[in-house]
């Protein structure tokens, strides 16, 4: 067995599809597949159940996920101290973030970091926050940006920047407000443009929401989008109002193309934080971006 056949069989189970590995290791399909019929034959055992449901590791599957984890980690490990010893530092950064920290935080990260480590390249991942805790939890992710925190003991999180949701409207749109505060019942005769299920942004709306006695299911929703880009440029058309994160809407507000209003009984302030898991080990690569983040934000 070598490397390449290990991070496949690590790229796979992470994906739980061969297509999806074949992109993310820039290698076809076919090739994908012979890894995993290679390392099958040379170990004896079947290592991926393949089903209508979706590719999972069997139990010599997850035996061998384990040791090929500590084996790509050690490797990388190595790479990193005899790059550190050259002076030439390379690698790559898998980076998961909600969508604000994403558009909005993660580019300034980069361009800081790649001055100092001119030769790394990265993975940028959009997850909602939902999805990149449950990878922090099921070690398929090693560290993420997200708007939220979960119970679970097991992640750590790093306080990074605060942010607040506010309503957004076309610029020309005529509401009653006061001060720059709308009241909650005044949204109700609007049409609504909302995040997805699983965003830290509509978690944090329908929980205050839920404080005042309300639920989402009063409000007159036209869409559900994925993201804010696409979100706010709906609103531009005047397709509907929609509440978001003002770091999302600077340019906006600046150029006078959107307005933004605070919506009176709605604490919807938050913090955006960086997420790791405490078992699982970082690469040394890992460790410097997180503490290059940590940082940046002193």
């Amino acid at each position: 067995m070598d490397f390449k056949q290990l991070e496949t069989l690590v790229c796979v189970a992470k994906y739980k599809s061969f297509s999806k590995a074949a992109k993310e290791l820039f290698l076809t399909q076919p090739t994908i597949s012979n890894h995993i019929q290679n390392l099958e034959n040379e170990l004896g055992t079947v290592l991926l159940n393949r089903s209508n449901k979706g590719i999972s590791l069997t139990k010599s599957g997850k035996i061998l996920y384990e040791y090929a984890l500590d084996m790509i980690n050690t490797k990388q490990r190595a790479l990193y101290n005899l790059g550190e010893y050259a002076g030439k530092i390379e690698g790559v950064i898998e980076i998961s973030s909600s969508s604000i920290p994403d558009g909005y935080v993660i580019p300034d990260i980069l361009k800081s970091f790649s001055r100092d480590f001119p030769h790394i390249k990265y993975i940028l991942n959009q997850c909602d926050s939902q999805d990149i805790i449950e990878g922090i939890i099921t070690d398929k992710i090693s560290f993420g940006f997200v708007g939220g925190k979960s119970s679970n003991s097991q992640i750590e999180y790093i306080d990074l920047i605060s942010d607040e949701l506010v309503l957004i409207t076309p610029y020309n749109h005529k509401i009653n407000n006061e001060n720059g505060y709308v009241q909650i019942q005044d949204i109700k005769n609007e049409n609504l443009i909302m995040r997805k299920e699983g965003s830290s942004t509509r978690k944090l709306i329908t929980s205050e929401l839920s404080k005042n006695n309300m639920s989402l299911d009063e409000f007159n929703i036209i869409a559900h989008v994925e993201n804010s880009e696409a979100i706010k440029k709906m609103v531009r058309h005047e397709i509907g109002l929609s509440i978001i994160s003002n770091k999302a809407i600077v340019d906006e507000i600046n150029f006078n193309l959107l307005k933004s209003y605070k919506i009176r009984d709605l604490n919807l302030k938050r913090k955006f934080y960086l997420a790791y898991s405490k078992r699982k080990s970082l690469t040394p690569l890992e460790k410097k971006f997180i503490d290059h983040v940590i940082s940046f934000f002193s």
